[in-house]
């Protein structure tokens, strides 16, 4: 692999490899994302509940959490499928990908055990694992639309 194509393909898996540890360390946890929510959702509506900041918060890291892996998932799919000469069947090279996401996912909450203002929870995993798979089934939709030449 030439250092161009490593550039192109690889390097983004992981400088997002790198964003989503970061975003597990203390620097994300709630007790420092809700510094700059909570405040903005007052500015928003000055009679929020402290309940309904709450729930948003939970909304807003939980789908956190579905579209870093997702963005991982289309980032490894698009590094092993061109970034690579592999010659692997596309079946198998989904199922590759879903695989090392949620190897991942299991890793970063195993990181954040050792974090002490974060919990692990394999909830999230579930919910990584959900993120790169509707990462994947976008990218493929994507991918076959494009390739689908009009008559």
């Amino acid at each position: 692999m030439n250092f161009s194509r490593f550039l192109k393909y690889w390097l983004p898996v992981l400088v997002w490899i790198a964003v989503i540890f970061i975003g597990s360390s203390d620097l994300m946890s709630a007790e420092h994302t809700s510094r700059f929510l909570s405040p903005f959702l007052r500015w928003l509506k000055p009679d929020i509940s402290a309940d309904a900041i709450a729930k948003v918060q939970l909304f807003v890291r939980k789908a956190a959490h579905l579209a870093e892996y997702a963005i991982l998932a289309i980032l490894l799919w698009r590094a092993l499928r061109r970034g690579t000469h592999l010659p692997v069947k596309m079946s198998l090279l989904l199922i590759a990908v879903w695989l090392v996401c949620g190897i991942f996912a299991i890793g970063d909450e195993f990181h954040q055990s050792f974090v002490t203002s974060r919990t692990a929870s394999p909830h999230d995993v579930l919910i990584d694992i959900c993120g790169a798979t509707i990462g994947l089934v976008m990218y493929l939709m994507l991918t076959a639309r494009r390739n689908v030449r009009p008559v």
